[in-house]
């Protein structure tokens, strides 16, 4: 078994055309920055990702890509979580096929108030069809978007019945309690524990766990990465007090418009400000106002107009 993907990982968002069709090359450039700026890795087609706007023809064709420009699947934890079991079987098989460290995986989500044995089901279907030892799982709770809750009841009846392929957790809740009771819950296994935003960075890693998956991590992926590394020195609060200032920027506008405005001004490619409907661009007032207060802050993506 290859060695397990841990540190920060970027969920990269999705470059369209005009045609709002996704954008292989610029996809392919802004992987490859993102890995120089220090990520552990790249967990494409997640919800920064707008990876529930993209068809699975799109999702395995922008894979493919990538593997094709060069970039190892074994740094890449693709989002497989469907709605339609099948969908999330293809998807996950030709991901652990290739290479990939491991999938992220949304519990089905259409379908509201569905009771705790569904959920099970439904991962165990994904288990027993894939059937492969590669098979990492990486559990994504995010509640507030998927109205499917993923308890730690049901989380150790899965590692009871699939150990090798229940291999942790994305916390997106933004609760810093609920990341507390996973984190002890499952102290002292292998169980790994990533919380979805870098405001819980420090805690989380101060408390047994092993990074970060976050949607700043497209636009700050360094300093992200930095504290992650160095997270035991004495500068780690500080580290962590101007993470949050940038993040908090970020999230008081729409996250995925504003992620992609920032790639956009800073990269002087307009192009990456596309979003695929339902979502829209900031206007151009919301973009004044986030790149002044990121200026403000004195942000910047070194390197980000060379890759762009």
């Amino acid at each position: 078994m290859q060695e397990r993907i841990r540190g920060v990982l970027s969920p990269v968002v999705t470059p369209f055309q005009r045609d709002l069709s996704p954008d292989r090359e610029r996809f392919a450039a802004h992987c490859q920055w993102l890995l120089a700026q220090g990520v552990s890795g790249l967990a494409i087609f997640g919800t920064t990702s707008e990876a529930n706007s993209l068809s699975v023809a799109e999702r395995i064709s922008l894979f493919d890509g990538l593997l094709e420009d060069g970039i190892p699947a074994a740094r890449l934890m693709p989002g497989t979580g469907c709605c339609a079991l099948s969908d999330s079987v293809e998807l996950t098989r030709h991901a652990v096929s290739a290479g990939a460290a491991g999938v992220l995986m949304l519990p089905p989500f259409y379908y509201k108030g569905v009771s705790e044995e569904g959920v099970f089901r439904n991962y165990a279907e994904i288990v027993e069809r894939v059937h492969d030892p590669r098979l990492r799982i990486y559990l994504y709770h995010i509640p507030q978007v998927s109205q499917v809750p993923i308890t730690i009841p049901l989380i150790q009846r899965l590692r009871a019945a699939y150990p090798g392929a229940i291999a942790g957790i994305k916390d997106s809740s933004g609760d810093p309690a609920n990341l507390r009771a996973l984190l002890d819950a499952f102290a002292g296994t292998d169980f790994d524990v990533f919380p979805g935003s870098e405001l819980l960075l420090l805690e989380g890693l101060r408390h047994g766990g092993v990074g970060c998956i976050t949607a700043t991590g497209n636009v700050n992926p360094g300093p992200i990465a930095a504290l992650c590394r160095d997270w035991r020195g004495a500068d780690a609060d500080r580290q962590q007090a101007n993470l949050d200032a940038t993040r908090r920027v970020l999230q008081s506008f729409p996250m995925v418009p504003a992620v992609k405005a920032t790639i956009a001004h800073y990269s002087d490619d307009d192009a990456w400000s596309r979003v695929r409907p339902p979502l829209v661009e900031l206007d151009a007032g919301q973009r004044t106002q986030l790149v002044s207060q990121l200026d403000a802050l004195g942000f910047a993506m070194p390197g980000i107009a060379m890759a762009a």
